[in-house]
């Protein structure tokens, strides 16, 4: 089971979810899951997230997530 948790303009698209409990082996999975769960607005969004796992930034969508892990979604950020 994976912790995923939703910040700013990814918790909006989530319908204001801030937090849920999943089963995925993979980010790419994941995100498939997720838009599955709450719609195309929040695939957008995951299109051009940021993903932590377990406070490290993770690039590749193909990698195996550990059993147990918390995902942090962070949408691109506006300002300066």
């Amino acid at each position: 089971m994976l912790t995923v948790r939703y910040f700013a303009g990814a918790r909006a698209a989530a319908n204001g979810t801030s937090s849920e409990e999943v089963e995925a082996a993979t980010l790419h999975d994941l995100t498939q899951l997720l838009v599955d769960r709450h719609g195309e607005r929040l695939g957008l969004v995951l299109k051009a997230a940021s993903f932590l796992v377990d406070g490290l930034t993770c690039h590749d969508r193909a990698a195996a997530l550990p059993e147990g892990a918390t995902i942090d979604v962070l949408p691109p950020f506006a300002g300066g």
